[in-house]
Parts: structure tokens; sequence; C-alpha cells
């Protein structure tokens, strides 16, 4: 029979860190385990990691419904499941938890060492790229991060707008491009929807004289009409993010891409409900010929892990992907990934620290 238990962590940034919706000085992750009654060493791990403000599960009853779970599940005493299987028992109302139980599961198929998928990534044989995350803050800050991320060779930077005023920021891309131009360095924008629609043109005009990559949700969602005309007279290629999030039925989310004709999409698995609905998202983007990147969703290194290793499923060569968050924390679980020159490495000799209660049993 499958049995399966939870801890949790509260993980600390190790700089104060501020989104567009306040400061964070801590990030709360609930870890699953997945074990077979029949082998109890071999364990399965997933991350539940909801976030405030953006998560439809995220509250103060996350915790509760997390062991209410566990409970339900260990009564039903299941034989054996499916990843797939495993991801269904989960309401897509819950996507945090669905992502979590279905990367424990995979990982408990794949015998539990944290290699969920067999590709080129998991196996330590290919790198992934990835962006550099500059997070908000005052000027002062914001450049000491770009000096930091551009020395440590990161060919793409993805800069958080909308929290200074706009010509500060304008002027910080200009400091950039003065030490780096297009040709040597990607530059990605997010403004977490601060742009009305009134606005938002124009700023995206300004935003283009330095050759901006993309920016991610330039207006609040659930204006479609508004995104739609935006997205054809940008500039800027646009890019959807918080937009996707509450979007659980597939005819909505192909009717959300046809109406709208992003250029991009952003994919946060632990937002969209797991492996299989980011995987349906990419599909939809696919068929259209929008273009699409992975992003963590501020996890820990088991829910980075998972999001890096589902990249890894597909050919993101050159393409770099959102997956820095890894050195976030400061009481991060110790795991074998590791970032040079902008690169995601993963070694499948390494160890894995587990949850501290995890470890003792």
């Amino acid at each position: 029979m499958l049995e399966l238990d939870y801890t949790r962590r509260a993980l600390h940034f190790s700089f104060a860190a501020r989104t567009s919706r306040g400061a964070l000085s801590e990030h709360v992750a609930y870890y699953l385990r997945l074990r077979r009654t029949d082998q109890p060493d071999v364990s399965g791990l997933g991350e539940a990691a909801p976030l405030a403000g953006l998560s439809p599960d995220y509250g103060p009853d996350f915790e509760q419904i997390v062991a209410t779970f566990c409970a339900s599940f260990n009564a039903a005493r299941h034989p054996d499941l499916t990843p797939e299987a495993a991801a269904a028992l989960v309401p897509a109302t819950l996507p945090a938890l669905r992502f979590a139980l279905e990367t424990a599961a995979l990982d408990l198929c794949s015998g539990g060492r944290r290699q969920l998928y067999p590709n080129e990534f998991s196996r330590g044989r290919a790198a992934l790229p990835i962006n550099g995350l500059v997070w908000m803050g005052d000027a002062g800050f914001l450049r000491e991060q770009i000096a930091q991320k551009l020395a440590a060779g990161y060919a793409c930077l993805k800069l958080k707008i909308g929290s200074l005023d706009f010509d500060t920021e304008l002027a910080l891309l200009a400091e950039i491009r003065a030490v780096a131009g297009p040709q040597r360095l990607l530059l990605r924008v997010d403004a977490n929807g601060a742009f009305t629609p009134d606005e938002a043109l124009g700023k995206l005009r300004e935003l283009a004289r330095f050759g901006v990559h993309s920016i991610e949700q330039p207006i609040a969602v659930g204006q479609w009409a508004a995104l739609a005309a935006l997205c054809r007279a940008s500039p800027v290629p646009v890019a959807l993010d918080e937009e996707l999030i509450t979007l659980i039925d597939p005819a909505r989310q192909a009717a959300l891409l046809d109406a709208v004709r992003p250029a991009y999409v952003v994919l946060k698995p632990t937002l969209l409900g797991g492996h299989a609905a980011t995987r349906q998202w990419i599909a939809l983007a696919q068929a259209r010929g929008i273009g699409w990147w992975l992003t963590s969703a501020l996890e820990s290194n088991i829910g980075l892990n998972a999001v890096a290793q589902l990249a890894g499923e597909y050919d993101v060569a050159g393409f770099a992907q959102g997956l820095g968050t890894g050195q976030l924390y400061h009481n991060n679980l110790a795991a074998p990934l590791h970032i040079a020159a902008g690169e995601l490495r993963y070694d499948p000799a390494g160890a894995w620290e587990l949850p501290f209660e995890f470890s003792k049993t």
C-alpha cells in the first residue's frame, strides 16, 4: 500500500525580498513524502509552496488542507498509482498540492532518487540556460544585483519593473545597455500588471528603445480585449503570466490564447497545477506558434528540481528558463543543483538533504 505524510519548513530569504505584493521575509514549504509500506526506505518527495497573493490555494488553512488530504489518502489504501492518477486525486483548485503529489509520485516511480524524468538534464549531461532574476528594490540595490549577474556570466536578465518611478527604471535599463548590448545580453522585464491599459503602449514604446526581449503581464489580469490590442500594437513582445493561473478548463485556456495571441506564456507548475497541467499549456502554445518558458515560483530545491527536470523534457537549448531561485534562501535544502555562467546543472551522483523530520525515519 501507498503511504503519504508531510512536513513543513519556513524558508528564510537571504536578503530583504520585495515583490509587487510587498516585502517577503519567509516562504513556507510543505513537503509530501510518498512511500510503499513494504519499501519504506524508498520515498518520493514533492513540494507544495503556495505563494501569497498568487496561488489559489494560499491561506491560513493550507496546512490543515494538507493534513486532511494525507489522512484521506491513507484511508483509501491505494495499492499503487501512476503520477497522472495521483494528480487527479487533488482538486484543480489546489494547484500547489497537486504539483507536490504528482512530483512525489513521479519520484517514487523513478526510484526515489529525485530524477523524475530520464532526460539529459537529469543524467547530468546537459545544462539548462536560465535568466538572472533581479529583485525589486531601490536603484542602488538594483545596480548591485545587475553588476553581480553580469559578472557571473548571465546571458539573460529578468528585471521586475513597476515599483520605482518609470524614468528611474528606464535609466537603469540604459545603464545595463551601456555595459552589455543586445548581442551580449537578453533583457526581460516583468511588470506584474503594473501598467494601466491607457498608459501601457506608451511605456512599451519607451522600453523598446533598449532592445527588450519581452514584457510579462504589462496590465492587470482579466482584460482580454485590452491585452489583445496591446499584443497587436506593442513593439515589445508580450508574455502572459498571472493571466494563466485561474484558468483550469482547457477550453478557456485555448480561448485565452486565441483571443489574446501573446508572443509567449510563462509557466509556473506550482501555480498551474503540476506537470501534466503545464504540459497541456505547452501543447496549446506550440499548436499556435506561441513561445513559452518555465519558471519556478520561489520553491525550495525540491520544487525547483521538479520544474527543472520538466524543462529537461523539452528542447530549450539557448532559451533561458526562470530557474534561478535556488539561491534565495539561507536555509534551503542542500541539493545537487549547481549554477555557473548562467546555466543550471544537475549532478545525479550528488547528495540530497531531506527535510529534517523525514531524515529521522
